[in-house]
């Protein structure tokens, strides 16, 4: 029995290969994080432990129950033989994951193919692997990971339920009991042992990648936090080295650089001697980049330096672009190439592209001060280094806690910078992009505003075409929460209606904050005012341009009760074929 149970403990290297491996497919992520499969996944899944069982079978070992000798298992067994194997640890792991159907189904493909093996146990086996799936689909908590003891339970109570029908459904009984006196407490240890250890292996493989992953996310914050305030100024040479400095230190490739389209704008690390600042681009592989504005990696000879000694070894170089125009490169350099992996170039990439968006940013200040009308240049001065820095701040600390809201925050910035770049150019938007707007920025607003802020929206959904200037909602809303609901601590609701009111549509937009003085009330929106937390132009600039495009029928209706709240409403004009 002991030398058995060593046998079966050395299948359990086996189970520790295949653990790793699944931890690679999409579908098994998916299982261990409690989503749903797609039905390919859940059939590839299926497929995957069914065969996980087979080859368990193979792996096992032919027991005679005559001479107790151990042989290799073949296409069929002699009448003496059963299988002494780790096939129900697939099959348990894919009911513990997947439920019912991934039980049954893994344990219908091994139990099947057990039967056609022959052997007096071939029917009690095959029919014990499938129950085996049924059993673990029991245990299966969406939402809840299987505990490690938990596993080995339901893995040593399936290969107990072998055993017992072993004893039940064999022929002869004499031979089924001797069986199962010499297999059964090997078989039952080493299948709850291996089914704990595989499920421990990718529970700690995967939490270790999501580890990793939250890591290089909150490296990214953290330099685009630190990098932010030089891009604003746009890419100079000084721009530029206190940028490639701060990927230095952060990153620690061996150097840095940044170039325009002509020259080299900083250098920081090995070679400095000859990849100097000011020099032209020499490389062919960066005039590549520049031309094509496609992320690259080169190494050896491709680098093409022109100094023969120089210690850079290879090198990723992603494209910095501004409005879909390449205007410069980020030039990362290592050893050699085995120090650049998949995550690497991934991460620079995103860099890239940060990078990219806060030149895009420094170009919209630029376009914000040409800009004609006062009203769009103080709207956009509402984008604010804090509001950047504090929604940043928000995401970093979501990185450990809740990773999935972080990612959706970030979602919002990003949409929430874009819209407003674009609306430095639109003459006029859809309510539904202004909307969209509007819930980008709320998203950010009520991670700030946790368990105070309720946000509400009445929104009648066929008249989301219809047009107005942009940045015209999302200013309104931001007034009700900068002022009305932030002395509030709890219980804070801002409601947004958008609805037909005869041949016009009305926006609404109430708080149920401290209200507005009424010496005060017959200012905004009328012309600009003194304020100490803002421009004193929002509402102002709104109204400017709601009464420039659409005449005075559209301007700003304010309403306000001290202590009770505030509603500003503006309609605008359907357009002729709704009317």
């Amino acid at each position: 029995m002991t030398d058995l149970l060593v046998v079966m403990l050395e299948r359990v290297g086996i189970i520790v290969a295949v653990a790793f491996i699944l931890t690679r497919f999409d579908f098994f992520k998916n299982m261990v994080n409690q989503d749903r499969l797609d039905r390919k996944q859940e059939v590839t899944a299926i497929l995957f432990f069914g065969f996980f069982g087979i080859i368990g079978t193979y792996f096992g070992v032919a027991f005679n129950t005559n001479t107790h000798h151990l042989n290799s298992v073949t296409q069929a067994l002699s009448g003496d033989e059963a299988i002494v194997n780790s096939r129900v640890i697939g099959v348990v792991v894919a009911g513990l994951l997947g439920g019912y159907r991934l039980g049954i189904g893994a344990g219908l493909i091994a139990g099947l193919h057990r039967m056609t093996l022959g052997g007096f146990t071939a029917f009690s086996c095959g029919l014990s692997t499938i129950i085996s799936g049924i059993v673990a689909g029991a245990f299966y908590k969406r939402g809840k990971n299987v505990k490690p003891m938990t596993a080995f339970l339901i893995g040593a109570l399936a290969e107990g339920m072998q055993m017992g029908l072993i004893l039940v459904l064999s022929k002869p009984f004499e031979q089924a009991w001797l069986l199962v006196q010499a297999i059964g407490l090997p078989m039952i240890l080493a299948n709850g042992v291996g089914t704990a250890i595989f499920l421990l292996i990718v529970y700690n493989v995967i939490s270790d990648q999501e580890r990793t992953t939250a890591l290089q996310a909150q490296k990214t914050l953290r330099i685009a936090n630190q990098t932010l305030g030089y891009l604003r100024k746009g890419m100079t040479s000084e721009t530029a080295l206190a940028v490639c400095k701060i990927l230095h230190r952060e990153l620690q490739p061996s150097a840095v650089a940044m170039t325009d389209k002509a020259e080299i704008l900083a250098h920081v690390g090995l070679a400095s001697d000859h990849h100097q600042a000011h020099r032209q681009v020499q490389t062919q592989i960066t005039k590549d980049v520049l031309q094509n504005g496609e992320l690259v990696v080169a190494s050896g000879d491709t680098l093409h330096c022109m100094d023969e000694e120089c210690p850079l070894g290879s090198v990723v170089i992603a494209p910095l672009k501004q409005r879909g125009e390449t205007i410069g490169t980020l030039k990362l350099y290592y050893p050699s190439e085995k120090a650049i992996t998949d995550v690497t170039i991934e991460l620079i990439s995103g860099l890239s592209s940060l990078l990219s968006d806060q030149l895009e940013i420094a170009n919209a200040e630029v376009a914000y001060q040409l800009a004609k009308e006062a009203e769009i240049k103080a709207l956009q001065a509402q984008i604010s280094p804090h509001f950047l820095f504090n929604t940043m701040n928000i995401i970093v600390s979501l990185i450990r806690t809740d990773p999935d809201q972080a990612r959706k925050l970030l979602t919002s910035l990003s949409y929430f910078l874009r819209q407003n770049l674009e609306g430095t150019t639109a003459v006029k938007g859809t309510l539904e992009q202004e909307l969209l707007h509007v819930q980008a920025y709320l998203q950010i607003e009520e991670a700030r505003f946790i368990d105070k802020l309720t946000i509400s929206f009445d929104v009648d959904d066929t008249v989301l075409h219809e047009m107005l200037p942009p940045l015209t909602l999302q200013p309104i809303v931001e007034n009700a929460i900068k002022h009305g609901i932030k002395d509030m601590d709890k219980n804070s609701n801002v409601t947004i209606s958008i609805r037909t009111a005869g041949t016009s549509v009305e926006i609404i937009v109430e708080d149920n904050g401290t209200g507005i003085e009424p010496e005060r009330l017959l200012e905004i929106g009328f012309s600009p005012i003194e304020s100490t937390t803002g421009t004193g132009m929002g509402l102002y600039n709104v109204n400017r341009r709601l009464i420039m495009t659409f005449g005075e029928e559209a301007a700003l209706q304010i309403k306000s009760e001290c202590d009770k709240g505030t509603t500003i409403s503006f309609c605008i004009p359907k357009t002729e074929m709704d009317n």
